[in-house]
């Protein structure tokens, strides 16, 4: 039987049993407590530090369980591993909950929401990554407001993607980077416009919010033998070239502008006729943070057309190494795997006709 809603002025949706949330805490700065040796994790600190916040208790805020993993690590220690724990977790409690937040830590979260993207398929449920610059326990942070609005919003609208929320703004997961270390405005998504913004109220961007799927189906990614290369003048290519091995399934080269390369470089054709020969898969990426690697449309770039390079379009390189681990998982050939490269899954490109 579905439960009757109402909407307030607020724009909140409302109704007569609050909706609950899943609150996963992997750690991270929002979590952290001050020690002899600074900030640190403490087990059972968010737990003690939720309990005070009585906003949490208001009508319009979801009911929400606190799940708190151990150890807790800092989101540069974060991988495939802890990736793959996260959607085992949200696949097992999946139908207990209208939502999910995650705590994590800011360096690594990016990556962590678009490998989350791709391995939740048939997502129906919103899935909201939020940390903070400041942790909770300083009286000025941007903690508990990153918090309180994701616990909101993932309990209230129906956002049926893995998203990343922070400092008024809700962020598809696979298009968002971290820009800056020292500003409360930490993220950004260059390429694609917010899912909600949270200003007087929060307001839905609904033709950005991608339709639901079928319900959940968590697929499992494993680590495979990546490279990520950013180019930059003077790099040494001979280098580069003695790592190319048959074991190196895939290189995301990050170039210059639209897809530009040295291409009058002897030492950087070399390796790029290397790895073709190697069977390895060239992907091309943007250093841009706004706009498209755009493979031919200069001369620069004619060499990586030469060597059956795929483009990286204007994905991140976030969501371009987390999609190869991906669509490496499944099994596909290299012929499928460059085709689905080019293709969007999960929003995380725009597809040029």
């Amino acid at each position: 039987m579905q439960s009757v809603w109402r909407r307030k002025s607020s724009g909140i949706m409302v109704e007569k049993n609050r909706k609950k949330v899943c609150i996963i805490h992997t750690g991270g700065t929002i979590g952290m407590a001050r020690t002899a040796k600074g900030y640190a994790p403490q087990a059972g600190f968010v737990k003690s530090t939720l309990s005070e916040i009585r906003e949490l208790n208001a009508a319009e805020m979801p009911k929400f369980d606190l799940i708190e993993y151990s150890p807790l690590l800092d989101s540069s220690s974060i991988s495939v591993k802890e990736w793959v724990k996260l959607a085992k977790d949200i696949e097992k409690k999946y139908n207990k909950y209208d939502g999910f937040i995650i705590l994590h830590g800011t360096d690594t979260m990016a990556y962590t929401a678009s490998a989350l993207s791709f391995m939740l398929e048939e997502l129906t449920k919103p899935v909201i990554l939020t940390g903070s610059q400041i942790p909770l326990c300083e009286i000025r942070n941007d903690a508990r407001d990153n918090l309180i609005t994701a616990l909101l919003i993932a309990g209230n609208y129906q956002i049926p993607e893995v998203c990343i929320y922070f400092e008024s703004r809700l962020m598809r997961g696979n298009r968002a980077k971290k820009v800056s270390t020292n500003q409360l405005i930490a993220f950004d998504s260059p390429n694609f416009p917010s899912l909600a913004d949270a200003g007087v109220k929060i307001v839905l961007n609904d033709k950005n919010i991608r339709d639901p799927g079928t319900g959940i189906q968590m697929f499992p990614i494993q680590e495979h033998p990546i490279a990520v290369i950013r180019l930059f003048p003077g790099i040494q290519f001979q280098l580069i070239e003695k790592m190319i091995s048959s074991k190196i399934k895939a290189i995301v080269i990050e170039a210059f502008g639209s897809g530009n390369i040295p291409g009058k470089n002897a030492a950087f054709l070399k390796l790029l006729k290397k790895a073709q020969e190697k069977g390895t898969l060239i992907l091309v990426c943007t250093q841009c943070l706004r706009g498209a690697a755009s493979l031919g449309e200069y001369e620069a770039s004619q060499e990586l057309v030469k060597a059956g390079a795929v483009s990286g379009l204007d994905m991140t390189v976030e969501a371009a190494v987390t999609k190869l681990f991906y669509l490496f998982s499944k099994g596909y050939n290299m012929e499928m795997i460059k085709k689905l490269m080019e293709t969007n899954l999960r929003g995380e490109l725009t597809e040029h006709s």
